[in-house]
């Protein structure tokens, strides 16, 4: 068996060969894609090729994979021995992959499928739109700032209530039309970001597993679709602390000698953006009836608020994997609440609107009023009701 080490960039990759305990070089190749095909012809059927995960690093390896044993992708941050190496070539960066693979000792990356990189690609364009606009919104305050006025008073600086006091307000002729510019420019985006919506609402109505995480509380469609695109194939993840550490929410541990062992922050591992939409979700969950609520307030009351919210996300992945694993709906799920979130689902994905019940008809045409099921759902916030993910029963 050789192994094939690709010290990857932006115009071409350095190829090192490891094969009967010595590296030989098998020089550069043209990141163009016919090139590298032409490349990976050459190799053996039985050879594995190693890569280094970069912005082309999955393109790459769709291209040579057909043509050998099996492709790996590294991940950067743990191969440490390139980083802070005193001796650093792209031939020394490629054949450290290459024996790093071969001694054991090489940690690899999850390659995920076309549907899942697809899914992830949208759900990074939306979110790319709306850090724009929110940019172009922080650019308008900073012009209202610098001129001493105050703060809208309005809750959208960008919608028809804010822009019609935006218009009374008194600047000089060039930062008006600097403000006009910036909202034609929040218009356009607001145009990109509905129709990029509209691609996803209609992925969610397709998949049964983002509708089954929508009835969690907190967790609407682009928080499910976040999870989804992260995590992929879930059954991966053997246990739910498996999933927890992979999206960095697990607590971070040092150890040494006699001592006792020490827990700090969370590790911050993994997708930072599911990371920041899980947290998200949890303050939201915080608010909602039910045993997410009452779990953040007992944190809240020992550690603070922000401590409860992270501490909550945590527990809202572990959930995740279980509704996922098993197939089923959250066990405190208000059906009035999850028919309104799938209602706008359905309207965001080009649906005709129609006068109707606010939030839709409750499943089964059961007469059951959100109010009900509110009280209902709060009877989990009691120690009597709490339910703790782990299949054992909850204690007396």
């Amino acid at each position: 068996m050789r192994i094939i080490g690709l010290d990857i960039h932006r115009a071409f990759a350095e190829a090192v060969a490891w094969e009967d305990g010595k590296l030989r070089r098998l020089g550069r190749v043209d990141m163009r894609r016919d090139l590298l095909d032409a490349f990976a012809a050459k190799l053996s059927p039985s050879d594995i090729v190693v890569i280094e995960a970069t912005g082309n690093a999955s393109s790459a390896a769709a291209v040579v994979a057909p043509h050998v044993k099996k492709v790996v992708i590294a991940n950067p941050k743990q191969v440490r021995i390139i980083a802070y190496g005193k001796i650093k070539t792209d031939t020394i960066d490629a054949g450290v992959l290459a024996q790093l693979y071969a001694s054991g000792f090489l940690p690899e990356v999850w390659v995920p499928d076309e549907p899942t990189q697809a899914l992830r690609r949208q759900v990074t364009r939306r979110n790319q739109i709306v850090r724009q606009r929110s940019r172009l919104k922080n650019v308008i305050q900073s012009i209202l700032h610098s001129h001493l006025i105050p703060s809208c008073p309005h809750a959208d600086l960008c919608g028809a209530k804010g822009r019609s006091w935006l218009s009374e307000q008194v600047v000089p002729e060039d930062e008006r039309l600097a403000i006009d510019r910036h909202l034609r420019e929040f218009d356009r985006l607001g145009d990109d970001l509905q129709v990029i919506e509209r691609d996803l609402a209609r992925s969610t109505l397709e998949d049964e597993g983002v509708k089954r995480l929508m009835t969690i509380p907190g967790v609407d469609m682009t928080v499910a679709l976040a999870m989804k695109a992260a995590i992929g194939d879930v059954s991966r993840f053997e246990e739910p602390q498996k999933l927890v550490s992979y999206l960095g929410l697990n607590p971070s541990v040092r150890q040494s000698g006699p001592g006792p062992a020490y827990h700090g922050r969370i590790t911050k591992q993994g997708r930072g953006h599911a990371r920041g939409m899980l947290v998200e979700a949890a303050w939201a969950a915080a608010r909602a009836p039910g045993p997410l609520r009452a779990f953040f307030l007992r944190v809240r009351a020992r550690r603070g608020q922000h401590v409860a919210a992270v501490a909550t996300a945590r527990k809202l992945a572990v959930v995740i994997w279980h509704l996922l694993t098993k197939g089923e709906s959250y066990a405190w799920a208000r059906p009035s609440l999850h028919a309104k979130k799938l209602r706008d689902v359905e309207l965001k994905a080009g649906s005709k609107a129609v006068r109707g019940p606010k939030g839709g008809p409750p499943p089964d045409n059961k007469k059951t009023k959100p109010g009900e099921e509110r009280r209902g759902v709060g009877k989990a916030q009691t120690p009597k009701y709490r339910i703790v993910y782990r299949g054992k029963p909850p204690r007396p």
